[in-house]
C-alpha cells in the first residue's frame, strides 16, 4: 500500500511566476512520485486556512517552504505552530523543507532567526557529519538549491544535526524516527530558482545574486533527499523501506 502525505503548503507562487511553474505542493508531489517507494498526496493550503479532517490519517505531514519569517507573529503560523506541536505529542512523523525545517525547530523547542550572514541562494554544500540506514543511498556530502535568509540557530532537544556548512550549520536535523527536517530545497528545479532569483535581484544585491546564478551550472541532489525522506517515513512499513 502506497505511503499517504499530508502536504502542508505554506505559501504561494509570486503572481509573475504562477503561469510558468506549479505551486509549491505540485512540486512537492512531482518529486517524489519519481521514487522507488510508492506514495500518494493530498495538499492542504494552511495560508489559507485549510487543514485535513480530524478523520483523516497520513504517514507523514510535510510542511513547505515559505516567504514567511517562522518566528513572525502572523495568525496562520501560529496556528500551525500549535497543529504540529499536537501532531507531533500524536507520535505523527512531521517531514519540514525551509520554512518547514525552521518552524518545527521553533515549535519544538530550538531557535530561528534571521541569518546574520545574510541570504542564502543557489545551490550550497553540506557535510554530512551523521549518517542513518534510511540515507540511502549514501553520499559523502550534498548538494541542494536553497533560497533563505533565516536559519535555524538552536536545535530542539534529542535532535541529531544530519547536514552542517559554515554558512548554515544546522542545514538538517532528525528527532528519533519522528521529525526530519531540510533547509534546502529539495523540490526546486533549476529553472525555478533561476526565476526566483531574477526576481529578488535588486533585494539580495548583486553580488549575491551573481555568485547564486554561477552556481546553478551545477547538479544538486534533490531527488536522493527526496528518497531519503521516503526511506524516513517508510520505516517499520513491511516491504516499503526496501524498496528499489
Amino acid at each position: 500500500m502506497p505511503l499517504q502525505i499530508c502536504i502542508l503548503e505554506t505559501d504561494v507562487l509570486r503572481p509573475e511566476l504562477i503561469d510558468q511553474f506549479d505551486s509549491y505542493g505540485r512540486m512537492f508531489e512531482r518529486l517524489f512520485a519519481q521514487q522507488p517507494i510508492p506514495a500518494q498526496f493530498k495538499v492542504y493550503n494552511v495560508l489559507e486556512g485549510n487543514y485535513p479532517p480530524d478523520t483523516e490519517r497520513y504517514d507523514a505531514y510535510l510542511v513547505t517552504g515559505s516567504k514567511a519569517d517562522s518566528f513572525g507573529p502572523d495568525e496562520w503560523i501560529q496556528t500551525l505552530k500549535t497543529y504540529l506541536q499536537d501532531r507531533f505529542k500524536r507520535g505523527d512523523k512531521l517531514l519540514g523543507v525551509c520554512f518547514g525545517h525552521q518552524l518545527l525547530a521553533l515549535a519544538l523547542g530550538g531557535h530561528t532567526e534571521r541569518a546574520v550572514k545574510g541570504w542564502g541562494v543557489g545551490i550550497h554544500r553540506y557535510d554530512l557529519p551523521n549518517k542513518a540506514q534510511w540515507m540511502s543511498p549514501d553520499l559523502e556530502d550534498l548538494t541542494l538549491l536553497i533560497s533563505h535568509q533565516d536559519q535555524v540557530t538552536r536545535l530542539p532537544d534529542n535532535a541529531t544535526l544530519l547536514a552542517s556548512s559554515e554558512f548554515c550549520p544546522i542545514a538538517s536535523y532528525c528527532i528519533g524516527d519522528q521529525v526530519l527536517c531540510f533547509q534546502g530545497h529539495p523540490e526546486f528545479v533549476h529553472d525555478y530558482s533561476k526565476a526566483l532569483l531574477n526576481a529578488r535581484q535588486e533585494h539580495i544585491g548583486e553580488a549575491v545574486y551573481t555568485k547564486a546564478m554561477d552556481s546553478l551550472s551545477q547538479e544538486h541532489q534533490g531527488q536522493t533527499v527526496a528518497e531519503w525522506m521516503m526511506r524516513f517515513v517508510a520505516q517499520g512499513r513491511s516491504g516499503l523501506e526496501q524498496a528499489s
